[in-house]
């Protein structure tokens, strides 16, 4: 026994080391993923959709407080590989770090389910995960990089709220993925492979079009999403406005289709709030329906059950050598 003991308190530091190194290896890997993407802002550079703060707050989610540390290290990866080691850039390792923490605390304060069948849990995920927290990150960056001369005063609230929506839009449409992924059965049902197809078949004819198109047709996205969510739910409409966020965001910084001849911040403007409507439409309608659909299911339960209860007592109830009442 002493020996197993032993052998479990030497396996522990280990797989401290082995977990914190995988998460810091996903944070960082999120991170050079959503700078292949950037706008310019006031000459300060930013990212529509940050991945990693979407990747911390899921990683705190499954893992618990013991993610932090990974969160942190991969933090400080992505900040170094695009800026030199300043105090400045160690303290927005410090806000990058903080907020997904928050935001994690928040949501098990309110009871927060990972499977996200409750409109409760996508609107703390929204209003708190998202939208609340990550003013943390962007305050600490952007107050920072005031702090050391690198950003001009004026220019504060411009890139603040640039910061701010790419770190909500990566909790709002990376978090939600993840947590599917880590729920999904393997392999997949293919119950309904052909309406599957046809959802990815009009989505890789339509979601171009409408990023691509100079008649601003984004809004055609929302059907298609709308569609998803009630034949799929969640798993559906996640990936459908996945693949439009990406869609947009690329058309955004090649500077096509409705984003061609627009100033930078009107760029920023119309991409963020295409992005953010259509996270929000997505995680809100899927929660709505998977609600709906798990509360019908109950009720059939329930009176599946009393009906059986009432079938048995009326049997129960008889004059002995008769059968029970028609």
């Amino acid at each position: 026994m002493a020996a197993v003991v032993g052998n479990q308190e030497v396996l522990r530091p280990g797989v401290f080391l082995m977990r914190t190194l995988v998460v810091a290896a996903c944070y960082y890997a999120a991170g050079r993923l959503g700078l292949l993407r950037s706008l310019v802002v006031d000459d300060a550079v930013f990212t529509p959709i940050w991945p990693p703060t979407g990747v911390a707050v899921a990683c705190l989610l499954l893992l618990g407080m013991r993610a932090w540390p990974g969160i942190a290290l991969g933090a400080f990866l992505v900040t170094m590989s695009i800026d030199t080691p300043r105090l400045d850039a160690i303290g927005t390792v410090a806000g990058n770090t903080a907020a997904p923490v928050c935001a994690y605390l928040l949501l098990r304060r309110v009871g927060f389910r990972t499977d996200l069948s409750r409109l409760r849990d996508g609107l703390a995920l929204v209003f708190l995960g998202a939208l609340a927290v990550m003013v943390i990150s962007a305050t600490t960056g952007v107050g920072l990089l005031v702090l050391a001369d690198r950003l001009a005063a004026h220019d504060f609230w411009v890139v603040w709220l640039a910061w701010w929506v790419g770190d909500a839009m990566g909790v709002l449409i990376v978090t939600p993925i993840l947590l599917l992924l880590h729920r999904a059965h393997w392999p997949p049902s293919l119950a309904r492979w052909k309406e599957a197809t046809a959802v990815v078949l009009v989505a890789g004819f339509l979601v171009p079009l409408a990023a691509l198109s100079v008649m601003s047709l984004l809004f055609l996205v929302y059907p298609l999403v709308i569609w998803a969510a009630l034949r799929f739910r969640l798993a559906g409409s996640m990936l459908c406005a996945l693949f439009a966020s990406v869609a947009a965001t690329v058309a955004a910084t090649e500077g096509f289709g409705p984003f061609k001849g627009l100033t930078d911040e009107q760029v920023m403007m119309k991409l963020q709030a295409f992005n953010g409507t259509l996270a929000l439409t997505a995680l809100l309608l899927s929660a709505v329906i998977t609600e709906q659909r798990n509360t019908r299911r109950s009720v059939e339960q329930a009176c599946q059950e009393l009906a059986e209860v009432l079938e048995h007592l009326t049997a129960t109830d008889a004059p002995p050598g008769r059968g029970p009442r028609p």
